[in-house]
C-alpha cells in the first residue's frame, strides 16, 4: 500500500520559503508572539483554521491503490498589509497580478473588483486561490514563470488522485466540494482549503470510513500584518481503507480485452468458492480524475451526453434479455422437477407457431429428437419453448430467483439494477391477463419480458457452478481504520441454499460442457486448451425495433470436474450489426483468460495426494515411510475447508449426449402447446414480443 504525504513542513510558511526576503506579512527575524498584542488593534489576528483530513485509499485485493491522495497546487495572491490603502488602491494591486498569472495560466479564474476588494477587507491573511489543482509537473512549470516572489504563489493542498485512471471507475466513484470557501469575516476552524465528499461509487457509500478527522492549524498576526506564530494545533486523522476484491490485474486486463474487442460491453468474474468478484468491467468508461477540483460543466455535459454513455456500469445497472444463457436455468427447472431426465427426448421443429410471431431455431431448420444435453448445445429454441411450456412458467422462474435473478446482490454499488423475473401478480397488474403459452416460450429462450443485469447472469452461472448453494457476493475484502486494524472482513457466505438434486447439476453442467467442447456447439469459440471449459451462448434483439440491435452473451463457468470460476460477458451489438454469443462474446472469454493462464492453472490444480506415514513399530531405527492413499480412499469431493464454499463434486457417467437422430430412436416425450395454444394475445404485447426480438436466435 501507498502512504500519504504529509503537509505539515508546507503548511507553515510556503510563501516565505519561495522568496529570500520575508514574505508580506511574515515575521522578520527576532520578531515573536510575544510582540503580538491584540487589544484595541484592527488589523492583529489569531486564526484557527481547520486542515482537511486526507481521504482514506481504495484499493485492490493485494493492496494496489484505485484511489488514493497527493499533494496538488493552487495558484494563489497574497496580500500584504496596506497603510490605509482605499478600494482603488488595493483593486488595483491585485488586478495587475492577475493580469501577470493570467499571462502565464490563460485558465486563472475571474474575479471580480468586489471579490477582491472584499478579501482584502476581511480575510487578507489567507491566500485567495486563482486556480484549479495543479500536479507537481504542472505545478513546476508554473513556478518556473512565476519565478521568486511573495505575492503570487503555489499554495499546496490534498487531492484525490487515481493512479489507474478509468480502471473500474463505475465501481470506484468520484468526490466532489462539500462547499465553496466561506467569504466575509474569517470564522473559527474554517477549512484551509475545499474540502470533498464522496459523490458515486464507493467513494459515496464509504464517505464515513473514508473522511478522517480535520486537524487544527492556528496563525498568529500582528496589527502590521506580520506573522508572528504559525502552529499546528492538532495533526489530521486520515480515512480508513477501503480494501476491494477485485484482482487489479484481472481487471485492467478485462478491461484491454473489452477496449480491444468491442465499443460497449461489460465482463464480470467471480470466484464460486468463496463469492468474491474479481472482475467487474464495463465499456466504455471515464477518466475518474477529471472531476478531481471539479470537472468543467462542458466536459460533463459532454460525457453526460455521449451515445455511448461512459457514465453508465453496464456491468451492473444496465438490464438487458438474458437470451440463450437463461436456457440453462430452464433445463435445471425441467431436471429438478423430473419432468425430464438426460435421456428424456422432446421433438424440436423448425419453428412454433403462436398468435402474432413464430419462435425459431437458429438454425432455421428441425432438429428432431433430441435430449437435454444436445438441445443446450444446438441452443436448440423450440425445443426449450416446449420445455418451459410443459413445467410452467412457475417453475423455471422460481429457479432463476433461487439463483438470484430478479433482485439486486447487496454489493455496495451506486445504481445496480434489480432485472426482472415478472410474477403471476406482476402480469396482471402490468398487462390485465395471466401468463399465455406464447409468453412462457419467450421467457423459456430468455426474452420476451426478461431482464437481467452481466452480474446477475454470472452470479447464476456461480449458483449452477457451487452446485450446492448461491454464494453471497463480495465486492469489500476489509475495511480498515486510519492505523490499518481490520474492522471488516469477509468470509464466505450462503446466500440461498439451492437444494439441488446431483443429477439435475450434473445434467446442465453436461450440457454447458458440451456447448464448447462438442463440435456441434454453439460456444466452441470459447474453448480453452488447458482446462475444460462450460459455457452458454447467447443471442438476443433488444432495444426500439427500428434500431434492428442486437446483444450477444457467453457466460459459464470452469474447470468442469470441480468449478471455481464464473464467468460472464455481454457485447452490445451496433444498429444493423448481425452477431451472435459464438462469434462475438465467446472470442472475448478466451481472450481473457487465456493469457492468465500459469495463474489460473496453480488455482484451480487439484491438491496433491495425501500420503499415510507408517511408523515402524518393530525398529527404532526404522526411518518413517510415506505412502501414497490407495485410490479408493482418495476423496471426490473437495477437502473440506471451514469458511469456504464447496461445490457440488462431478460423479461423471458414462452417458452420451442423445444424438439429434439415433439410429434407434427413443420414443419421444411430446410436450403439445399447453391447453390454449390458440389464446390471443393483446396487440401492445405482440409489439412488445417483436421489439425484443423473438423472431429469435439469428447465428447462436
Amino acid at each position: 500500500m501507498r502512504g500519504f504525504f504529509s503537509l505539515s513542513t508546507l503548511l507553515v510558511g510556503m510563501a516565505a520559503a519561495q522568496t529570500s526576503e520575508p514574505a508580506p506579512g511574515v515575521a522578520a527575524p527576532g520578531e515573536s508572539a510575544a510582540d503580538a498584542s491584540i487589544k484595541n488593534l484592527k488589523n492583529a489576528r489569531v486564526i484557527s483554521l481547520a486542515i482537511p483530513a486526507p481521504r482514506g485509499q481504495i484499493l485492490a485485493r493485494d493492496g494496489e491503490p484505485f484511489a488514493q491522495n497527493r499533494v496538488a497546487f493552487q495558484i494563489a495572491l497574497n496580500f500584504p498589509q496596506f497603510e490605509n490603502a482605499d478600494r482603488a488602491f488595493v483593486v488595483d494591486w491585485a488586478r495587475k497580478r492577475l493580469d501577470e498569472v493570467r499571462a502565464i495560466y490563460p485558465k486563472c479564474l475571474e474575479k471580480s473588483d468586489n471579490e477582491l476588494w472584499a478579501h482584502y477587507q476581511d480575510r487578507r491573511w489567507l491566500p485567495l486561490y486563482l486556480s484549479g489543482f495543479q500536479n507537481r509537473a504542472q505545478a513546476n512549470e508554473i513556478a518556473k514563470k512565476i519565478g521568486q516572489r511573495a505575492d503570487v504563489v503555489l499554495y499546496p493542498v490534498y487531492a484525490r488522485h487515481y493512479p489507474e485512471e478509468s480502471v473500474a471507475a463505475h465501481i470506484v466513484g468520484y468526490t466532489g466540494s462539500v462547499g465553496k470557501l466561506p467569504t466575509g469575516p474569517i470564522n473559527f476552524n474554517e477549512p484551509l482549503w475545499e474540502m470533498t465528499e464522496g459523490r458515486s461509487g464507493l467513494e459515496l457509500i464509504y464517505q464515513k470510513n473514508l473522511s478522517g478527522t480535520p486537524g487544527m492549524k492556528r496563525v498568529l498576526y500582528n496589527n502590521d500584518g506580520i506573522k508572528l506564530e504559525d502552529e499546528i494545533v492538532r495533526r489530521a486523522i486520515p480515512g480508513g481503507n477501503i480494501v476491494t476484491t477485485l484482482n487489479m490485474k484481472w481487471q485492467k486486463h478485462a478491461e484491454k480485452v473489452l477496449r480491444d474487442g468491442s465499443q460497449r460491453s461489460a465482463m464480470v468474474v467471480i470466484d464460486i468458492q468463496t463469492g468474491e468478484i474479481l472482475v467487474m468491467a464495463s465499456r466504455p468508461s471515464f477518466d475518474l480524475n477529471e472531476f478531481v477540483g471539479g470537472i468543467n460543466a462542458v466536459r460533463y455535459k459532454a460525457l453526460n451526453e455521449d451515445a455511448s454513455t461512459p457514465l453508465f456500469g453496464r456491468a451492473f445497472s444496465a438490464q438487458y434479455p438474458p437470451a440463450s444463457t437463461f436456457k440453462s436455468i430452464v433445463a435445471l427447472a425441467g431436471l429438478q422437477s423430473e419432468a425430464i431426465n438426460e435421456n428424456t427426448t422432446i421433438d424440436a421443429p423448425a419453428f412454433i407457431e403462436f398468435p402474432g410471431h413464430k419462435i425459431r431455431n437458429a438454425s432455421g431448420r428441425a432438429e428432431g429428437s433430441i435430449a437435454v444435453r444436445f438441445a443446450m448445445a444446438r441452443s436448440t429454441n423450440t425445443w426449450f419453448a416446449k420445455l418451459g411450456i410443459e413445467i410452467g412458467p412457475s417453475t423455471f422462474l422460481s429457479m432463476a430467483r433461487r439463483c438470484g435473478y430478479g433482485e439486486k446482490t447487496g454489493l455496495p454499488l451506486i445504481g445496480e439494477a434489480p432485472g426482472l423475473m415478472p410474477t403471476a401478480e406482476w402480469m396482471l397488474q402490468n398487462h390485465r391477463r395471466r401468463f399465455m403459452n406464447g409468453d412462457t416460450a419467450n421467457m423459456s429462450i430468455g426474452q420476451g419480458v426478461l431482464l437481467a443485469t452481466p452480474l446477475q447472469v454470472c452470479q447464476g452461472m456461480a449458483a449452477i457452478g457451487n452446485g450446492n448453494v448461491l454464494p453471497k457476493l463480495h465486492l469489500i475484502r476489509q475495511v480498515q481504520d486510519s492505523r490499518g486494524r481490520v474492522t471488516y472482513q469477509a468470509i464466505p457466505e450462503t446466500r440461498t441454499p439451492l437444494e439441488l438434486s446431483e443429477s439435475a447439476v450434473l445434467g446442465v453442467r453436461r450440457g454447458m460442457r458440451d456447448v464448447i467442447n462438442e463440435g456441434y456447439g454453439t460456444g466452441r469459440a470459447g474453448g480453452l486448451s488447458w482446462t475444460t471449459n462450460c459455457g452458454k451462448t447467447g443471442t438476443a434483439q433488444w432495444g426500439p425495433k427500428s434500431k434492428n440491435q442486437r446483444l450477444a452473451w457467453f457466460a459459464g463457468y470452469f474447470p468442469f470436474d470441480n468449478p471455481r470460476f464464473a464467468y460472464t460477458v455481454v457485447y452490445e451489438g451496433r444498429p444493423g450489426q448481425v452477431i451472435s454469443g459464438g462469434r462475438f462474446a465467446a472470442p472475448l472469454v478466451k481472450n481473457f483468460f487465456d493469457p492468465l493462464r500459469k495463474e489460473i492453472e496453480e488455482i484451480i490444480a487439484p491438491p496433491k495426494k495425501a500420503v499415510v506415514v507408517d511408523v515402524a513399530t518393530t525398529s527404532g531405527t526404522d526411518p518413517q515411510r510415506a505412502q501414497p492413499v490407495p485410490p479408493d480412499q482418495t476423496p471426490s469431493a473437495l477437502p473440506e475447508i471451514d469458511g469456504v464454499l464447496k461445490a457440488l463434486p462431478v460423479v461423471e457417467d458414462p452417458i452420451p449426449p442423445v444424438n439429434p437422430a439415433p439410429e434407434t430412436p427413443q420414443t419421444p416425450q411430446v410436450v403439445d402447446g399447453g391447453a390454449d395454444p390458440d389464446a390471443p394475445l393483446r396487440a401492445t404485447v405482440v409489439e412488445e414480443i417483436e421489439e425484443t426480438g423473438n423472431e429469435i436466435e439469428f447465428t447462436e
